[in-house]
């Protein structure tokens, strides 16, 4: 390789690197911003070998950690949770069908119960998980110069106009990356990182996070984690 190429190359990567910096900024900033919010959350994982279906749940979601979600796809359809960091002993309440019909629980975020045909636990859910995950791994690669970065263009998502990314780190996974791949969609306008699509070192597609209808301006309050109340069936 020629000097000229040499200098071409490390200075691409000082680019790439400068971009996805700024970039990571903007979405960290964005997400600072924001307090609370719902949202039709789709999720979807490869569980035992197998691509799941999308798995789609309502969800609220309070800074530093109030969840509760609402599974509105079937199977499952209508089972509920209900978590606050300090809360009910750290325990989620979750009300979920069975042999004998609905029933509530307290459990454990991670319970066997909860993990059951699940990659993570749900205290891995929401906006903030998705920016912490991406930022790691972002800045563990530009401090080893061995990040791939690349715009590839407006994709309307859900409704909302984004600019997708391709993040690319070393294929392999002795490195410690979280994956091979990330295709992440950020908003144009609020610059949050509304969907993730994650592949593993084989580039076969495993996790997809997905945020539809993003109300980041939604005004919740202690009622909507309170067991109590009334649009719930705790």
């Amino acid at each position: 390789m020629s000097i000229c190429m040499v200098w071409m190359t490390l200075a691409l990567l000082a680019q790439e690197s400068l971009d996805s910096e700024k970039w990571l900024k903007d979405a960290e900033t964005a997400y600072a911003g924001v307090t609370n919010y719902t949202a039709i959350l789709h999720k979807q994982q490869l569980v035992d070998g197998e691509l799941q279906r999308d798995d789609i749940f309502y969800i609220k979601f309070r800074k530093p950690f109030s969840l509760y979600m609402r599974r509105i796809s079937s199977p499952g359809k209508g089972c509920e949770l209900l978590y606050a960091e300090g809360w009910n002993e750290n325990r989620a309440k979750v009300h979920k069908g069975g042999f004998w019909g609905f029933i509530t629980k307290n459990l454990e975020p991670n319970s066997p119960e909860l993990l059951a045909g699940t990659l993570r636990p749900f205290t891995d859910t929401g906006l903030g998980v998705l920016v912490k995950t991406v930022a790691e791994n972002v800045r563990k690669a530009i401090k080893a110069g061995e990040l791939g970065f690349f715009d590839r263009g407006r994709e309307i998502v859900y409704g909302r106009e984004t600019q997708r990314l391709e993040v690319i780190f070393p294929k392999d996974k002795t490195k410690g990356y979280e994956a091979y791949r990330f295709v992440v969609n950020q908003d144009t306008t609020t610059k949050i990182l509304v969907r993730i699509q994650i592949y593993d070192w084989d580039n076969q597609l495993f996790e997809s996070y997905a945020y539809e209808n993003l109300n980041v301006d939604a005004g919740l309050t202690d009622a909507d984690f309170d067991p109590e109340n009334p649009d719930y069936h705790f």
